[in-house]
Parts: structure tokens; C-alpha cells; sequence
């Protein structure tokens, strides 16, 4: 029997073993996400952008734009897939195990040769590749929450997932800004972040074999089953990842050219840009680490997920409004301190609420892999409709967008019905 269904009273006894093998998961749930994030988002939001503006500067935000449209196609795929195909792996380390272990040392590789490349065509074809490996480490390992925890710890479980969610978003921004004139460098360290946050998860959850569990015959019910879009019982479900998608759209509307933002829009030199990236970064990082800490413990003792969810996604919207009215570095501090807010609360209850509105616990990796979807393709459609709108009407049209967006994706979040 799985962990998750073996601590169910609403108060929890620390000291039992059980509940300790659970909090041994939650620990592997912080550091994971470090791992891989870290290494994506100070790639994706940094040093890709300053590869590119070192190699074509007259083409940047298109080149960007591009980027992000062949990633989203790749991810979308490989995360269904990748999700799908773990809850039917049997092995000797269980499910989910082999898929992040493996994945993880392919994704250190990629970006090493990622680092390596000095041409548009060959970065591209890396990062499409980088795309498939990254999303066949993140669908594997969030469904180990729904597989191992259960429902009366998942508020703290998802906060501690939510902490180093936060550490690897916003904290990588620190670490990348340092590297922006040295970009390939700083490329190979987000490798080794990868490559140890990871594999270090993997072993910390220390997953069972599953060789004894049925086997299931690759036929047309299994693919139906395993492989499509879930359609009973689902609305809940289809709403929770449209408000998932829009508020990651929100977010790297701004995230994915906050590069470009202080360089272009506020004018800002090399020196500037460097500290701007940092300030920004850790203001998100603490306000990321202290509300994501709070909120997860107190969403298990109130029994509510639902309305953090919504609140936080609208959040962050109302931050971007500050950089509209005046191209100054403390806008986007502003902006930061009130997203982090947001998106600390967000990250420490949002995995206990996708589990909560699964159609179906047996698919719980490919339905999660679909959320997972909305947030990889909301951090790609993000700066790809940021292209657009900057191309168009240029920078000061993004923040308003950002809003409008978040506000619509707190509206679904809080049209759920049955969670709390």
C-alpha cells in the first residue's frame, strides 16, 4: 500500500514512522524542484537571452520568440508522454524513479553541450531536445506526492515543494546574474544543479520496487486510459489547469524578457542590468521562501486550498502593474515583492490542489504531466506573447497584459467546486 493512503486522521503524529517516511518525500519535493528549475529558469530567463543578444543583438526578441514557440510544441508533447509512460514502468525502484534519474543526467548533458554552442540553429536543436528531457524528470517526480503522501500532509508537502519551487525560480536569477558575461560558465553550473538536485530527490524518496504490481497490456483501453485527455468527472480538473496556465502566462510575461525589460525599457548598462537581476531576484526569493513556509501548514490546518490559489494568482497581476508607469529599476522591485508574495502562497498549496481535483488517483502522473503542461507551456507562451506585444506596441504594453491575464486566471481558479 502506498504511503498516501496510510496517514488519514486530520491530526498527524510527527514522530510516527510513517508520517517521517512521508517528510523524507517532502525533503526529496524541496530539493527536486531546485534541481531542475534552478537550472531552466536561469537559462530560459538569463543567460539564453544573453547568448542570444551576444550572437544576433539585431534579432534578439524575435530569436527569443522562437525559442519559446519550439519549446512549447516539444514540452506539450513530452510531458504527457513522459508522465504517461511512468504510471505504467515497473521496476525494481518503482515508477517514477528510473525516469528522473535517467532524465536528469541527459538534461546535465544537454546543457552542457548547450554551453558549448555558438550558432542559432545548433542552440535551437539543443534546447528542443533540452525540453524533452527536462519534462520527463518533472511529470515522474510531482506525481510521487499523489503516489506517496497522503491527503491530510499534502498541504506541507506542497510547501515544501513550493520552497524549493521558489529557491530554483527566483534564486536562480541571483546566481545567473552573475554570469551574464560569462554565460556559457554559468550555463555548466545550472548543469551540475541539475544533474545533483535531482538524483539526490531520486534517492532521498527512496521508491519501492513495483515489479509485483499488475502489469497492464499496451492495447487500446491502456493508451485511451494513460495517454488521453481525462473526460469523467474533469471540470474541476480542466479549471485548475487553465488557472495554472494563465497565471505561469502571467508570470514570464515579464520573467521572460526581465533581461531585455532592464536593458531596453528602463536603459540600464551591463553593470546595472547585473545588479537590477540580483535585487529583483532575491526580494522574490525571500518573500518566495517565507510565505510559501506559512501558507502550506496553515492550508492543512484550516482545510482551504482553493481560495490561496486564487488570491495569489490575482496578486500577481496587481504587481505588474508598478513598471507601467515609469521605466525605473524600483518598479520592477515593487513587482517583485508583491509576485513574491503571491507566488509564495501560490507555490505552497497549488500541488495539494491539483491532486485534489484529479479525475482518476490510477493516472495520476499523465493527469498531473498535464498540468505540468500548463505551467512548462505558460513559461514559453509567456515570453512568446511578450515578443509579440513588444515588437508591436513595444515594452510598457506587457504589464497591463500580465494583469489581465492573472485576474482571468484567479476567476477560474475560484470557479472550483469542489475544494475548499
Amino acid at each position: 500500500m502506498n504511503d498516501a493512503h496510510q496517514v488519514t486522521t486530520s491530526k498527524v503524529n510527527f514522530k510516527s514512522p510513517k508520517v517521517k517516511k512521508q517528510l523524507r518525500v517532502g525533503l526529496a519535493m524541496f530539493i527536486g524542484p531546485i534541481g531542475w528549475l534552478s537550472a531552466y529558469s536561469g537559462v530560459s530567463a538569463t543567460l539564453l537571452p544573453a547568448k542570444i543578444g551576444q550572437l544576433i543583438p539585431a534579432h534578439k526578441v524575435a530569436t527569443i520568440a522562437l525559442f519559446s514557440t519550439v519549446a512549447m510544441i516539444v514540452a506539450t508533447i513530452a510531458n504527457i508522454v513522459a508522465g504517461a509512460f511512468s504510471d505504467i514502468t515497473r521496476s525494481k525502484h518503482g515508477k517514477r524513479t528510473p525516469w528522473i534519474v535517467t532524465n536528469s543526467i541527459l538534461s546535465a548533458i544537454l546543457l552542457f553541450a548547450f554551453s558549448m554552442a555558438n550558432s542559432v540553429p545548433v542552440l535551437l536543436g539543443i534546447w528542443a531536445v533540452y525540453q524533452i528531457t527536462l519534462n520527463a524528470i518533472i511529470a515522474p517526480m510531482v506525481a510521487q506526492i499523489a503516489d506517496r503522501i497522503s491527503p491530510n500532509l499534502r498541504g506541507t508537502v506542497s510547501s515544501f515543494y513550493g520552497v524549493g519551487y521558489a529557491i530554483g525560480n527566483f534564486g536562480s536569477g541571483i546566481i545567473a546574474s552573475r554570469f551574464i558575461s560569462h554565460v556559457s560558465t554559468g550555463i555548466i553550473v545550472f548543469a551540475f544543479f541539475t544533474l545533483f538536485g535531482c538524483l539526490l530527490s531520486a534517492w532521498l524518496v527512496q521508491e519501492p520496487s513495483n515489479m509485483d504490481s499488475p502489469k497492464k497490456p499496451f492495447n487500446k483501453q491502456t493508451i485511451k486510459e494513460n495517454f488521453m485527455f481525462p473526460t469523467a468527472n474533469s471540470r474541476d480538473y480542466y479549471l485548475a489547469v487553465g488557472g495554472k496556465f494563465l497565471m505561469m502566462v502571467g508570470q514570464f510575461i515579464i520573467v521572460g524578457y526581465q533581461l531585455y525589460i532592464f536593458t531596453d525599457y528602463m536603459k540600464l548598462n551591463p553593470s546595472q542590468t547585473a545588479t537590477s537581476v540580483a535585487i529583483m531576484s532575491t526580494i522574490l526569493l525571500v518573500t518566495g521562501i517565507l510565505l510559501t513556509a506559512l501558507t502550506g501548514p496553515i492550508s492543512d490546518h484550516v482545510h482551504r486550498v482553493k481560495f490561496p490559489v486564487a488570491f495569489a494568482t490575482i496578486l500577481l497581476g496587481v504587481g505588474a502593474l508598478f513598471p507601467v508607469f515609469t521605466p525605473s529599476p524600483w518598479t520592477m522591485y515593487a513587482y517583485a515583492l508583491i509576485s513574491g508574495i503571491g507566488m509564495g502562497a501560490y507555490n505552497a498549496v497549488d500541488q495539494a490542489l491539483n491532486i485534489a481535483v484529479l479525475p482518476n488517483p490510477d493516472s495520476a502522473a499523465k493527469d498531473l504531466g498535464f498540468i505540468n503542461v500548463a505551467v512548462t507551456v505558460g513559461m514559453i507562451v509567456g515570453p512568446l506573447i511578450s515578443g509579440g506585444l513588444i515588437s508591436l506596441w513595444g515594452y510598457r504594453i506587457i504589464f497591463p497584459v500580465e494583469t489581465l491575464i492573472c485576474l482571468i486566471g484567479g476567476i477560474m481558479i475560484m470557479m472550483i467546486k469542489k475544494v475548499k
